[in-house]
């Protein structure tokens, strides 16, 4: 028989529904649920309980039941002990007593990660990398196991649950950022607040991000840790007050910036934010970067009433309690300028040309080498660039950045592109044969402008004299 503790839990669930306003609050005394989850979990898994014990939820008599409780409408509830508890503590969970973060966070892009399930990277995984080997009950016709624990991991999977209330385990466990949970919440607070100790000084280490935010085609931990401020961070760490409960910058600690003080915490001026994108300018992640407001319109998310301008001025606003303003007005205009180039010389003419050659690539995405070439340079080479820039690490920028979009953009692509369309230039299909048309006319057209020139020895002939003199100036300087 399930049992509530009668008047005890209608009064825990009105005083629960009530906590968000107050943001946080603290019972009396453990309830008699909590008690016993307790008595149980501290010998079958001391682990949980002492990650429990160093928790403020400890301190506030939060305990299992307050977090894992249910109820007969909830899609994930089972029986336990004689308690109705879900397996699965959702944003809507954790709303109870933190409405606002919750919101910030549901507002945010970290909230839709999982919505990747239906993108070009998925299918990679899926069809390229993957096949259907990774049968369970909820997916009898199989799952890629290379999706499953790679994509979804960061990205969040959608938890399917099997008749028991149970999760399905090709998607469970998982604390993906943008998870889809049983009770229709997007999101995952644990993929930073690891359980069961919720440390807020876990989540302000730039470690934290970089379990997702690394690698190939977002390596924002590793150009963190190349540029002054993961230098600055690593030789004095012992000074960041990771563990204080208010943790301003430029008031608590001042030795160095973490990816949550730029992104996300209070400065003096400034409230803690939930929603990462509410101090970036650029949204680096397409072919071609966007502003913030034109990514966050396509998701529908509240942040498309948020112009770049103001986002800006709330990253700078950070900026300032460390450097002045000028050294941080120039940092943005030369980001800009990156931006721009990888804009005008590479992105734009490469995603044109792309387009002009689909039609004379029969058969999926990904079945041609060109399909790979220009993804890599720009969801690879070009996304390192433009974040190397972004926080300011040079080798990212060049050489894991621009250097290897105009090596593959250059000796790859277009080579790659000029093949396909001298091929099909005299074809016997006329739609085939105007394509090529259409295609080495482009092609003609980008290699023609003064951005590339110079790869047909047509550099100009003043701009060329002018680089010849630099250097013989710098080898005069500096020759033995």
């Amino acid at each position: 028989m399930r049992t509530r503790c009668g008047s005890w839990w209608v009064a825990l669930a009105a005083l629960l529904a009530g906590a968000g306003a107050q943001a946080g609050f603290t019972l009396k005394e453990l309830s008699p649920q909590s008690a016993a989850c307790v008595a149980c979990h501290k010998k079958e898994s001391p682990v949980i309980y002492e990650q429990w014990g160093s928790s403020k939820h400890f301190r506030a008599n939060v305990g299992c039941y307050e977090c894992h409780m249910a109820t007969e409408k909830d899609p994930d509830a089972y029986e336990h002990y004689g308690q109705l508890i879900a397996t699965i503590v959702t944003p809507r969970d954790c709303a109870r007593c933190h409405e606002k973060e919750v919101q910030e966070f549901s507002d945010s892009h970290h909230a839709k990660g999982a919505r990747i399930l239906g993108s070009l990277d998925n299918i990679l995984a899926e069809v390229v990398e993957g096949n259907n080997g990774f049968r369970t009950p909820a997916f009898p016709h199989g799952n890629s196991a290379a999706a499953v624990l790679g994509c979804w991991q960061c990205h969040g999977s959608e938890v399917k649950l099997l008749p028991n209330g149970r999760p399905d385990p090709a998607t469970w466990p998982n604390t993906g950022i943008g998870r889809i949970n049983p009770d229709g919440s997007e999101g995952s607070c644990t993929a930073c607040h690891s359980r069961h100790a919720f440390s807020a000084a876990q989540a302000r280490t730039p470690d934290t991000c970089g379990k997702c935010h690394m690698g190939p085609d977002h390596p924002q931990i590793e150009i963190y840790n190349e540029s002054k401020h993961g230098i600055a961070y690593r030789a004095n760490v012992d000074k960041m007050a990771l563990n204080n409960p208010k943790w301003v910058v430029g008031e608590d600690y001042s030795a160095a910036p973490t990816c949550a003080t730029c992104h996300m915490s209070a400065t003096r001026d400034q409230p803690i934010t939930h929603d990462v994108g509410m101090r970036i300018s650029w949204n680096n992640r397409p072919e071609i970067s966007v502003r913030p407001e034109v990514a966050d319109a396509k998701l529908g998310l509240p942040g498309k009433d948020v112009p770049w301008e103001k986002r800006r001025a709330n990253m700078m606003n950070v900026c300032l309690n460390c450097h002045n303003a000028n050294y941080v007005n120039a940092f943005y205009q030369q980001y800009d300028a990156l931006i721009e180039l990888y804009h005008e010389k590479f992105a734009r003419p490469g995603l044109a040309l792309y387009q002009a050659a689909k039609p004379l690539l029969p058969g999926p995405q990904f079945s041609h080498k060109i399909d790979f070439i220009w993804y890599e340079i720009w969801h690879h080479e070009g996304r390192r660039a433009r974040h190397g820039a972004s926080m300011m690490g040079p080798d990212y920028t060049h050489w894991h950045g621009t250097y290897e979009v105009a090596k593959h953009f250059y000796s790859e692509y277009i080579p790659e592109l000029r093949e396909l369309a001298e091929k099909n230039l005299h074809s016997p299909d006329p739609e085939r044969r105007a394509a090529a048309e259409k295609l080495q006319k482009l092609l003609d057209e980008v290699l023609n402008h003064d951005n590339h020139k110079w790869y047909l020895g047509k550099m100009d002939p003043e701009e060329k004299a002018r680089r010849e003199a630099q250097i013989r100036e710098f080898q005069k300087r500096y020759s033995k």
